[in-house]
C-alpha cells in the first residue's frame, strides 16, 4: 500500500521520516509522496568492480554542492555519466519502503535517471545516477526537483537495512569487503 500525503506529513513532524524537504513539499505537496530535489553532483572517474564477496566503487569528483544561499547551475555534459546525492536524508523505519520516479522533464530532456529503492531501516542521503543521452549539453539547477519518492508499507516482518552504504556515502574507499 502506497502511503498518502497526510500520514507521510505525519510521519515527517513526529518521526522525521524526511529531513530537510523544501517549502512546497511541506506545505503543498503532489500525488502520493515527497519530490527529492538535487544537491550534489559528482563526476565518476576510473575503474570499479563487483565481485561476489569484494568491491570498489570509481572515485567521484564533486562538481558542485547546493547551497540554499545562492543558485547554482550545473551543466551534463552529453553521454557522461554522473552521480548525484539529495538534498533531502530519509529516517526509514522498519515498516517503509520507498521507490523512485524520475520527473518527466528530465526524461523528455533525454536525461536517464538511475534510481533504486530503500529499504526499511537505512538513514541517510539518497544517491541516484544520472546521465545526460543526448548529443547537447543539458543546464540542471542544484536545488531542482528531480524525482518523486513514493512510501509503500512493508506488511510482515522485515530485515533492516544493515549495509555499508547507511548514511549515504557515495563511493567506496579502495576495495572493500561486502556485509
Amino acid at each position: 500500500m502506497i502511503l498518502g500525503i497526510s500520514e507521510l506529513l505525519r510521519l515527517v513532524k513526529e518521526k522525521k521520516l524526511v529531513e530537510n524537504l523544501s517549502e512546497r513539499e511541506l506545505t503543498n505537496p503532489e500525488g502520493a509522496g515527497f519530490d527529492l530535489r538535487i544537491g550534489a553532483l559528482y563526476r565518476v572517474n576510473g575503474r570499479g568492480s563487483l565481485g561476489i564477496t569484494d568491491r570498489e566503487t570509481p572515485s567521484m569528483e564533486e562538481v558542485a554542492l547546493f547551497s540554499s544561499l545562492e543558485n547554482h547551475s550545473v551543466t551534463l555534459e552529453p553521454h557522461i555519466y554522473y552521480v548525484m546525492k539529495t538534498v533531502e536524508r530519509v529516517n526509514t523505519p522498519d515498516s517503509i519502503a520507498i521507490l523512485f520516479c524520475p520527473r518527466s522533464t528530465l526524461y523528455r530532456s533525454g536525461i536517464a535517471l538511475f534510481t533504486g529503492n530503500v529499504s526499511p531501516g537505512y538513514s541517510g542521503e539518497l544517491n541516484f545516477g544520472i546521465m545526460n543521452l543526448r548529443n547537447e549539453p543539458f543546464t540542471l539547477e542544484l536545488g531542482a526537483r528531480v524525482c518523486h519518492a513514493m512510501f509503500y508499507q512493508v506488511i510482515g516482518e522485515t530485515a533492516a537495512y544493515r549495509g555499508q552504504w547507511q548514511g549515504g556515502r557515495t563511493t567506496t574507499d579502495g576495495k572493500e569487503k561486502q556485509i
